[in-house]
């Protein structure tokens, strides 16, 4: 597992939120190789404790092995952080005072050929980030309808070419079953237009992010993760969530506004009747980005964006 390398995106700044020196439970919802849930470690107390949460069994033996020397302060859970309130309930946590959210692809998993996330290198279709679910990119690409293709083409990948980049699938697996990522790529590229395969980008990296997050159910819970998230922490605590396209960071930022505002009344109305009052505070009033010295270190860091809220 050596090769589950992760470089912790907004490290230093990702402590200094969540505080881990003032003590007591905290998660990490992402784990993936375990960095940032390091740095948090070696800031806690010795009566602290983090528990990190992943679907991948790959980052879950790969950050134990990293993770080992904090023994008894660190405990990892194979799951989707969407379920964290019951995971953590089995463990017998219902309050903690520090969530982290990475919500990116490990770089193991992209730069692993055979999990099928790259267009560069030639594997087959899979893009599971939770290896033993049944349902991958294959079922996507060769089962969902030229209709069902451009929805999520269009909604997850923010492709304006989803209708076309979705018919020439269809064509293409008529002849024979798509089951590699460079054909797939391959077939993107030639159903878009000539500027927008001109593009800096990949042409194929917004139809691979749609199915990826397809297959992963990324978005479809993420505002009822959020809450839950918001719901288990004690009073004082923070939750950071780190985003990488604009579909995540929305879903985050209309989220966090809620906890600040849940006010239902009509906003026309002389006072407030529904009796919401806020319950948390955002610590980042526009998100936080990486800055150059770090991109230089990590390119992967450009796209992504820190919000945080404290619990009142």
């Amino acid at each position: 597992m050596s090769g589950f390398h992760h470089i912790p995106i907004l490290r230093d700044t990702v402590v200094s939120l969540l505080e881990p020196k003032r003590g007591g439970i905290f998660v990490d919802g992402t784990l993936g190789g375990g960095g940032h849930a390091e740095a948090v470690l070696e800031q806690l107390p010795q009566d602290g404790k983090l528990y990190g949460i992943d679907r991948d069994g790959a980052a879950i033996e790969a950050a134990s092995a990293r993770l080992a020397r904090f023994s008894e302060a660190f405990t990892a859970i194979r799951g989707n952080f969407f379920d964290m309130k019951q995971l953590l309930a089995q463990q017998g946590v219902t309050e903690v005072d520090g969530i982290l959210l990475d919500l990116g692809v490990s770089s193991y998993q992209l730069d692993t050929p055979e999990r099928g996330f790259s267009y560069h290198e030639d594997a087959p279709l899979d893009m599971r980030m939770d290896s033993s679910a049944p349902f991958s990119a294959y079922d996507v690409v060769n089962g969902y309808s030229a209709e069902e293709l451009t929805r999520i083409i269009r909604e997850y990948g923010e492709e304006r070419y989803a209708s076309r980049v979705a018919n020439a699938i269809v064509r293409e697996r008529e002849k024979a079953p798509l089951d590699s990522t460079v054909r797939l790529a391959e077939i993107v590229k030639l159903a878009l237009p000539a500027p927008a395969r001109r593009e800096p980008q990949h042409p194929a990296r917004r139809t691979f992010q749609a199915l990826r997050i397809e297959v992963n159910g990324e978005l479809a819970g993420l505002s009822q993760a959020l809450t839950d998230a918001h719901d288990l922490l004690r009073s004082g605590g923070v939750l950071a969530v780190i985003t990488f396209h604009s579909l995540e960071d929305r879903i985050t930022k209309q989220t966090f506004r809620t906890f600040e505002n849940p006010c239902t009344c009509d906003p026309r109305a002389p006072m407030c009747t529904c009796g919401k009052t806020p319950t948390a505070k955002a610590l980042t009033k526009k998100p936080i980005v990486a800055d150059e010295t770090e991109l230089e270190e990590n390119p992967r860091a450009r796209s992504a964006k820190l919000r945080a809220i404290r619990k009142l």
